[in-house]
Order: structure tokens, then sequence, then C-alpha cells
């Protein structure tokens, strides 16, 4: 568990409640070092952890992590495997610490093309954690953004069809529903780690009026004390939504 600081309050009551972070660099980071790549995968799946335990005191309630895009199956066979061996090790060691600490768990994306024995820990990880009341934490592990609203667009086409819904009655209010994320508010704020300046297919819907942050550091070097730093940022901003300022 992160420890507290004894200095002065590290996130302004208007910080966001809502973060999500594509969490980059973990491969370039392990190049540095001479390392392979799955080295940084690794050191990245322990920073989960930090930022995860230091939500609750700056005030995050919900942070959604993207782990793996449905376009990150075109690395190499030997990453991929790796990856998906480090998810499995991952959630089977870290459950138990996260109902401790109280962490929802919620995964996002297309699961089918995922192994079995992956798919039932995910399942078994909601279960453990459906009845925690603190820190949201969202995986989105298989996840693309345009992979989800086709997805949702083919069961909202499906419910019309079969007469649940009516089309005159489709507005922006009713893809939402059909999302993976439709029991998350949107995100406030969207990170993302190692320089790169794109949104690389995530949160395409929920983050049309999210600010962002492109932030130099790689994933592995994201400290909870950059976070602040981030989340203090956040509340010094204009929100308007499409309005003008009084």
């Amino acid at each position: 568990m992160v420890g507290k600081r004894d200095m002065e309050p590290t996130a302004p009551r208007t910080g966001p409640r809502h973060v999500a972070i594509i969490m980059d660099g973990n491969g370039r980071w392990a190049q540095k070092r001479g390392r392979p790549r799955l080295f940084g995968h690794h050191a990245g799946a322990r920073r989960v952890r930090e930022i995860v335990s230091s939500c609750p005191e700056f005030g995050v309630k919900y942070l959604t992590i993207f782990a793996f895009s449905t376009e990150n199956w075109k690395r190499t066979q030997t990453e991929v495997a790796g990856l998906m061996s480090l998810f499995r090790r991952y959630i089977m060691k870290e459950m138990q610490a996260f109902v401790k600490e109280n962490v929802r768990v919620r995964f996002i994306g297309d699961r089918p093309r995922l192994d079995a024995k992956l798919r039932g820990l995910m399942d078994e990880a909601e279960e453990m954690t459906v009845g925690c009341t603190g820190t949201n934490l969202t995986i989105a592990l298989n996840y693309g953004g345009r992979d989800e609203v086709t997805r949702a667009t083919k069961r909202l086409a499906r419910d019309v069809a079969e007469g649940r819904l009516h089309p005159d009655d489709v507005d922006e209010e009713t893809l939402p529903r059909y999302l993976d994320t439709c029991v998350l508010p949107d995100p406030d704020l969207v990170i993302r780690t190692s320089g790169e300046a794109r949104i690389s297919n995530f949160l395409l819907w929920q983050s049309a009026y999210a600010e962002y942050e492109f932030i130099d550091t790689l994933w592995p070097d994201f400290t909870p004390d950059i976070f602040d730093g981030l989340l203090r940022g956040y509340g010094t901003r204009d929100r308007r939504f499409g309005a003008v300022s009084a």
C-alpha cells in the first residue's frame, strides 16, 4: 500500500473521478536496460498495483487501464504468449490483495479470443470482488474502441430487429447502454505514458470530452508522485463541454 504523504493534501477536490491510462513504454524501458521486452511488461505489472493502491488517497474512484489491445496480436508470438502468461499469473497473484484493499475488478474487451483459463480467471476475479466498494479497477484486455462500438451496435441492431427497441428511440444515450463500460462513468482524464501522442483506439466513445495528458515517462517509471502531479493539473482546467465560461 502506498504510504500517506505528510505534506500538503495530495489531490484537489476538483480532481478527476475517473482516470483512464494507456500504459505505454514497457518494451522500451526494458530495451534501454538491455533486457527482453517481457522484462518491461513484468515491471509494468508491478507498477499497476502501486497506482491502484494510491487511488483512494488521490480521490480517484474509477481507474481504467489499457492492458492489451485488439491490435497487440500483431506482436511476435513469443511476446503475446508471454503477456498472456503474465495476465494469468497477475490475476492469480493480485486478487486476494485487491479484495483486502476493497478494489472492485472488471474486465472489458472481446473475451472469446482469449484462452479458456484466462477467461475463467477473469470471471473469478470479477466474482471475488463484486462486493468491494472502494476503487473500481477496469482492465481493458483484448480491447479496441472500434471493436467495442461494433459489438455494441450489433447488440443494439439485434434488439431492434427482435422488437425490444424501436428505431425512433435510438439516440446518443442509447448506444452507451450496449458498450462494455455501460456501468461506468465516462473518463474525466486520459493519460498516456512514453511520449506517444495518440489515443490508439482506446475508449473512443467514452472519451469524447475527456482531458488528455501525454507524458514522456515510460510506464514502469510512472510513480504515484507523477500521478499526483497530473491530477493536480487537471484540477486547474476549465471544462466547458462545448459551452462558454461565465
